[in-house]
């Protein structure tokens, strides 16, 4: 029997790319919350720029920097 198989290492699917997109995703995030609370309630700003910018970070770039592989 081969003791070989223990000495496999493993192997981190992240790199500086995805967490340089994860970043950017809550970076996002945290802006567009920001925006929310400072923005009036019929504002243009809070009904729709904040919403995108929540999008954006959640829907698009969150997901885009666990499932991209570089």
């Amino acid at each position: 029997m081969s003791k070989d198989n223990n000495n496999i290492e493993p192997v981190w699917p992240f790199n500086k790319f995805n967490y340089l997109i994860f970043g950017i995703g809550v970076l996002t995030i945290i802006v567009g919350y920001v925006l929310m609370s400072i923005g009036k309630v019929d504002s243009f700003q809070s009904i729709r720029l904040a919403p995108f910018l929540l999008f954006i970070g959640y829907v698009i770039l969150i997901p885009l920097s666990i499932f991209l592989k570089k």
